[in-house]
């Protein structure tokens, strides 16, 4: 069975790699196109999977657009059976779904129908789940709606950061991946159609879902600032000035929401109900750091407020 796999980060690394070293033929492997890294526009980094790919010596192509008929006729060469979908970032349409005589298997982040689309993980935290997991389905037309092989379980913690999870998960993906690969072989595939009823949605996080809206209660807002570290992270603005926020602690406070309320033994802001104390910050330009050193260089004053 001639396996191509699409993927793109390093949430996909683990299932690659288990494929490959449970002995399964991957016979090339397809990822986003490789992109300036963040600081150096004339530098190109490439994805985390094309990196394991290369040292497994494995072909890759990375197309700007996967319905591209010139990608699907190089796909074709590779005479494959089977797509394995992680964290791609392209919706696969039509044409290409026909291409793979066995279809593509997709892990995704959620326990489906729950959480259908790009940003599953930190939706799970925003929404105060007390559980998430790894999805196992046929991938169709329609935006995370196929039916479904397997789901596997498992509890978020409370104080769980997005990345905490997304690393979990991505192991969790990898076992669910080689136990849906083994089925296969063995004929023993049995996917169930989803409930499109009980569907709820994770669309993708972007600047304005990520800030900051100090006149929720404090538990919200700490739920959004821990789903978003390290990455893209939660933000709000003080002084003109773009500030992120990571490691949330609920304290006792009251004061108009945003407002800076102490700075001893760190940085404290009121909320619609309740404050938060924060561990670090990352003011716009500069790295991440502890809140008392950002104190320290007399960046915010108690009585400024975060809008």
């Amino acid at each position: 069975m001639r396996i191509v796999f699409f993927g793109t980060p390093e949430f996909a690394v683990p299932s690659l790699r288990a494929l490959l070293e449970e002995g399964f033929e991957v016979c090339a492997v397809v990822t986003q196109p490789d992109k300036p890294r963040k600081r150096s526009r004339s530098r190109l980094m490439a994805p985390p999977i094309k990196e394991l790919a290369i040292e497994y010596g494995l072909a890759v192509v990375q197309p700007e657009n996967p319905s591209d008929a010139t990608f699907l006729q190089q796909l074709q060469e590779h005479r494959p059976d089977l797509g394995v979908v992680v964290a791609y970032g392209h919706i696969l349409r039509k044409a290409l779904l026909e291409l793979m005589p066995l279809g593509f298997l997709n892990v995704h982040a959620s326990l489906l129908p729950k959480l259908r689309g790009a940003a599953p993980i930190q939706h799970a935290i925003i929404q105060g789940l007390d559980e998430t997991g790894v999805s196992i389905m046929r991938i169709d037309e329609g935006l995370d709606t196929g039916p479904v092989l397997m789901t596997i379980p498992t509890p978020i913690a409370a104080d769980e950061t997005g990345g905490e999870l997304r690393e979990r998960l991505a192991e969790l993906g990898a076992l669910a991946i080689i136990e849906a690969m083994s089925l296969l072989a063995l004929g023993k595939l049995s996917f169930q159609p989803q409930n499109h009823e009980d569907a709820t949605h994770a669309p993708k996080i972007d600047s304005d879902s990520a800030r900051i809206d100090w006149t929720k209660d404090a538990a919200m807002v700490a739920r959004l600032v821990r789903a978003l570290d390290p990455e893209p992270g939660s933000w709000s603005q003080v002084n003109d000035r773009r500030v992120q926020f990571f490691g949330p602690a609920e304290v006792d406070g009251d004061g108009l929401p945003g407002l800076v309320l102490a700075l001893e033994p760190t940085m404290t802001v009121a909320t619609g109900a309740g404050a938060l104390q924060f561990l670090d910050v990352k003011p716009s330009g500069s790295r991440r750091m502890p809140a008392t050193d950002w104190i320290r260089g007399r960046a915010i004053n108690v009585g400024d407020s975060f809008t």
